[in-house]
Order: structure tokens, then C-alpha cells, then sequence
């Protein structure tokens, strides 16, 4: 998948998901404040995005990924 098609896709997944316009997701956002993630709503933003993408994604990893640009990155380089 290239990397436009991977960002189209998480961000067309997430804004569905959390009930946000796909023009409020940018690289450079902030992923909880822009999603209104709580931790317990940030654990089925990981499953979600585990399911779409066949990834796993451990703990240490998601508190190094703050922005949509850090997730695209991570799933850019695990495609």
C-alpha cells in the first residue's frame, strides 16, 4: 500500500469511528486531543487500527506515537 493510500485510509477509519470530519486529521495533530480520546477510548483506537491493518501495537510503542504523522509513520513502516 503506498503511504497516500495507508494516510487516506486511517484517517477515513478514525474520523468514521470517533465522529470526526476527515478534514479535522492533519500529520502534524495531535491524535487524542483532536479524536477526544479518553484511555479507554485510545485502547479501541489501537484494536481498531490492529484490525485494519494487521499490526500489533504494544504499549511502549503507542506512548511514542502523539501524532497522525507518528501513526502513519509506524503502519508505513510495518506495511
Amino acid at each position: 500500500m503506498e503511504k497516500n493510500e495507508l494516510i487516506e485510509k486511517v484517517n477515513s477509519v478514525l474520523a468514521e469511528e470517533f465522529e470526526v470530519e476527515v478534514s479535522e486529521i492533519s500529520a502534524d495533530k495531535d491524535i487524542k486531543t483532536t479524536l477526544n480520546l479518553d484511555s479507554l477510548s485510545l485502547v479501541d483506537m489501537v484494536a481498531l487500527i490492529e484490525g485494519e491493518f494487521s499490526v500489533k501495537i504494544k504499549g511502549t510503542e503507542m506512548t511514542s506515537i502523539k501524532t497522525f504523522g507518528d501513526l502513519y509513520d509506524f503502519l508505513a513502516e510495518r506495511a
